[in-house]
């Protein structure tokens, strides 16, 4: 027997049921559709043609902590050696080697050639015997898993006088002589707010005017037994300043 037959509210909500469907099976999607208008699209393409320029690279931050690239010593990060030793700065190697930098000292052997196997630009100077310099890239020689014997591997350095030079593991030594020493330091090429921080610094006051009056008119590249004499001196002076933690400017980053 059928149920909904007898039984009136059962047979009322099956009816509006089947009316519903029948609704909706003729009538469509009940959303409306979206207007063309209001739909999202990604903002349009601009051609500025020609000009466009490429994205310029982040400034170098001076570092002030070791990088891990460095092979158990205290090396800084890669990409600031890169543009220390091509930027030749000598207010860079100042702030480098000031009191209290993490960076690690190295003292030459015996005298050598400066060389830059990193392809900077490089002093055509000597580098002396008990010169100091930090170590700045450890090299490990590369011996396919083999002990090789002589073998010591080779470092990159900063000098004093802001260049990078090249040596063999054997032409450095980390022990300190009694007087370490250094590269000549190039006054004219130190920035202006370097060299004035400097000068507040009574002893160097004294010898950069000996070094202009002994100096004077002698032109780049040539020199005299008085002229050295005071730029030694003026040199041993701002070495002494930045080794006891003499203020300087901050160094700017790199570009």
């Amino acid at each position: 027997m059928n149920v909904a037959s007898h039984d009136p509210s059962r047979r009322s909500v099956l009816v509006a049921a089947a009316i519903t469907i029948a609704l909706s099976g003729c009538g469509g999607s009940a959303e409306p559709p979206k207007d063309a208008a209001q739909e999202t699209r990604p903002p349009p393409k601009v051609d500025i043609g020609d000009g466009l320029e490429e994205p310029k690279e982040e400034p170098v931050v001076f570092p002030t902590a070791c990088s891990n690239e460095g092979e158990g010593i205290c090396v800084p990060p890669k990409v600031f050696v890169e543009k220390l030793c091509a930027a030749g700065k000598p207010e860079l190697s100042l702030a480098m080697f000031a009191k209290g930098t993490p960076w690690v000292r190295g003292y030459l052997a015996r005298a050598t050639e400066a060389w830059d196997a990193s392809g900077g630009p490089s002093s055509s100077n000597k580098l002396e015997f008990d010169e100091e310099v930090l170590i700045l890239v450890k090299r490990t020689p590369n011996t396919g898993g083999m002990v090789v014997s002589g073998a010591t591997g080779s470092y990159d350095v900063l000098r004093w006088n802001g260049s990078c030079a090249s040596l063999q593991a054997e032409e450095l030594r980390m022990r300190v002589p009694p007087e370490p020493l250094h590269a000549a330091i190039p006054w004219r090429k130190l920035d202006d707010d370097v060299q004035q921080a400097l000068l507040k610094d009574e002893k160097i006051a004294t010898r950069a005017a000996e070094q202009k009056k002994e100096c004077k008119g002698v032109s780049r590249g040539q020199t005299n037994t008085k002229c050295e004499k005071a730029q030694k001196a003026l040199g041993k002076a701002i070495v002494a300043f930045v080794r006891r933690g003499g203020a300087l400017p901050p160094p700017q980053a790199l570009p």
